[in-house]
């Protein structure tokens, strides 16, 4: 199994070459999804020094979900107590012994300061108890309720593999043109109703970014 090491100041990323694979046609892995929370993290939410936006990665939001009582996560996640907005992504994987072993992803933004979860599935019905199991056990470990809305409008996949790419589409969508661009007191829609993925030039696009790390981590190594 080959490894692509993508350097960052921090750490190494690793991607296998069956993680890449799945950018041509496939199913997304955690990996992927993973690299591109970083991505996002590294390239854009670090200029924005007083946003307090927390990007959860897969195995996280699935800890969540299968951990009878989510308190006991406390030491493993971040501090919330500042948290403004959590982006989770979702995945229909009920068994806690088999990794990856899902077959859809969707996308779960929680507004901490609104008390609101918004859940956007570009396969209906698709992952709804998932985020609703979710939200709930997230307001366990806020200790407080929030209220879930599932978002009929959200953009709908043509085909049963491309999941992962609207997740990470419509992540980068709602922290960039969103969250990241609205004032303090200004009201912002989270409806991603009317918008258009194109998934077919985001796993390119994805591909080509990661293609990019990896050069760069070869030229610092050489």
């Amino acid at each position: 199994m080959g490894l692509i090491y993508l350097e960052s100041i921090d750490h190494d990323i690793r991607l296998t070459r069956e993680d890449m694979q799945t950018l041509k046609n496939d199913w997304l892995t955690d990996n992927i999804i993973s690299f591109w929370e970083e991505y996002l993290e590294r390239q854009f939410l670090t200029q924005y020094k007083s946003s307090n936006i927390v990007l959860l990665r897969p195995s996280m939001s699935f800890m969540i979900l299968q951990t009878p009582d989510p308190r006991t996560l406390r030491e493993a996640l971040p501090d919330f107590s500042r948290t403004t907005h959590v982006f989770l992504p979702i995945n229909d994987c009920r068994n806690v012994a088999e990794a990856e072993g899902g077959t859809h992803w969707s996308l779960l933004l929680i507004s901490i300061v609104d008390g609101i979860a918004f859940h956007y599935d570009s396969l209906p019905p698709g992952n709804v108890w998932e985020a609703q199991t979710v939200t709930m056990k997230f307001g366990a470990l806020l200790n407080r309720p929030i209220r879930f809305v599932n978002l009929t409008d959200s953009p709908i996949q043509e085909n049963g593999s491309d999941c992962g790419v609207f997740v990470c589409l419509s992540m980068r969508h709602l922290l960039l043109k969103r969250l990241l661009m609205a004032n303090a007191n200004e009201k912002v829609s989270m409806s991603l109703g009317g918008r258009k993925v194109d998934a077919h030039a985001g796993r390119k696009e994805i591909a080509k970014i990661i293609e990019g790390f990896r050069k760069e981590g070869e030229r610092r190594r050489s």
